[in-house]
């Protein structure tokens, strides 16, 4: 296969990005993420060596809203921090060799004329992600070190998003080596798959805006919301306007993001009823019924996920199905494109 060496490492860090995500999921859902009070580049790659720089480092963590608000009221000790210490550090250290699995090969590639200019100008924009994403976890982390023990729900789900943009851009461009042949796309089913992405990537938004409001944690009942009530009058009342009930408002937030997986469900069931006029390719096929079921096992963790009020595991395993998802959906806009 052409370019087999530079595919191979796209591939690698589609696999680190997801094995962030993993990493980040756990330190949300263990409440991991505000241990780490600062952010070095170089001085914080490894964690404290010693039990005095243990000491250091919790006696620097005591001075924040999460210890002196909620951790202090909880016997929380010097072994608790170091557990969720811990997630942070795995969390930022996965980022460090990102970067450096990213940057290295890279300007070797450049060296040895091994990529095109097209692919220089693909992958210099993965780069300016992959920055950017380190940029919106510490800008999200700031937000709960002020005068909050939380993050922003905001800044929450614009790092998730950009890591699965992230993701589903660094796929994109190694499909393109994959797949160097260029044939006439599907228009039709090239446009509803568009419309999907589109969905889905409001989906993982509104996925970040329930992790960082806890939103999961209310009306634990499906299909409806309470006692029967498909729209919860909380959803109308929470906040001051309309708007802000579905952006900052546990119930509306739950509700707009109970919604888009069924307006997603449609669509992908449109997708599939339109592309029975067509003769498709084997890669076609598979990429859709992948995308199909995969959409079945993604509603079906969230339902889950709600009526069990966001246990970790469950928790970690509905945003891994939102990856998996967006890899499929992915995979098959490129088959659908060219």
């Amino acid at each position: 296969m052409k370019n087999k060496a530079v595919i191979i490492w796209l591939l690698s860090g589609c696999v680190l990005l997801f094995i962030m995500v993993t990493v980040g999921g756990i330190t949300r859902l263990t409440n991991s993420g505000l241990s780490m009070t600062d952010w070095h580049l170089v001085t914080d790659t490894f964690p404290p060596m010693s039990e005095q720089a243990w000491e250091e480092a919790y006696t620097e963590y005591q001075k924040f809203p999460e210890y002196q608000l909620i951790n202090k009221h909880n016997d929380f000790s010097l072994s608790d921090y170091k557990y969720i210490y811990f997630w942070e550090w795995f969390h930022r250290f996965i980022g460090r060799i990102i970067g450096i699995v990213f940057i290295i090969p890279f300007i070797y590639f450049i060296l040895t004329k091994q990529l095109s200019k097209q692919t220089i100008k693909e992958c210099s924009w993965l780069l300016f992600l992959g920055a950017l994403q380190g940029f919106f976890g510490w800008y999200m982390v700031k937000s709960g070190l002020i005068d909050r023990p939380d993050v922003s729900h905001y800044r929450l789900a614009l790092h998730l998003t950009t890591a699965f943009f992230t993701f589903a851009c660094t796929l994109w461009v190694a499909l393109n080596l994959m797949y160097p042949q260029i044939k006439s796309p599907n228009i039709i089913l090239r446009k509803i798959t568009r419309i999907v992405l589109v969905v889905l990537f409001f989906q993982i938004i509104y996925g970040g805006f329930v992790a960082g409001l806890d939103a999961g944690k209310i009306h634990n009942t499906w299909p409806t919301m309470n006692d029967g009530e498909w729209i919860h009058e909380s959803v109308f009342i929470e906040q001051k306007t309309l708007l802000l009930n579905i952006t900052e408002g546990k119930s509306g937030v739950q509700f707009v993001h109970r919604t888009t997986a069924i307006v997603l469900t449609l669509l992908i069931g449109w997708l599939f009823y339109k592309s029975k006029s067509f003769v498709l390719t084997t890669q076609q096929h598979m990429a859709l019924k992948g995308t199909i079921i995969m959409l079945g096992i993604q509603f079906a963790l969230g339902v889950f996920t709600l009526l069990y009020s966001v246990p970790v595991w469950l928790g970690l395993a509905h945003q891994l199905g939102a990856f998996v998802l967006l890899s499929f959906v992915t995979y098959l806009l490129h088959r659908f494109s060219k």
